[in-house]
């Protein structure tokens, strides 16, 4: 877990699939382009090992403007691939809230 990505996130840091990203604006209303936001705002992460994907994935709790946001995504070469955003439901919320009041 972690409260802040260490460096600054840039647009140019992320990836993603375009098709997939359609289809998490029609599902979520999100757009992976903002996750740069989330990633750049207070976060909680945490390895993502309900299931073996043959890769490791993360799970970062953070903001986007004053909504509570889950980001899923992976590390791939240089560059931080997104692979789903959706708003945080109250589990994750109260996960967020109390990891970030430990950590300060």
């Amino acid at each position: 877990m972690q409260s802040r990505f260490k460096d600054h996130i840039k647009l140019t840091d992320l990836t993603w699939d375009n098709e997939k990203n359609i289809l998490n604006i029609k599902k979520h209303g999100l757009y992976f382009e903002d996750s740069v936001y989330v990633l750049n705002s207070d976060t909680v992460t945490f390895i993502d090992d309900r299931v073996n994907y043959g890769e490791e994935r993360y799970i970062t709790l953070g903001k986007l403007e004053e909504r509570l946001v889950v980001l899923i995504h992976t590390n791939r070469d240089e560059f931080i691939r997104i692979i789903s955003m959706r708003k945080a439901n109250e589990r994750e919320q109260k996960i967020y809230y109390e990891r970030l009041e430990k950590t300060g």
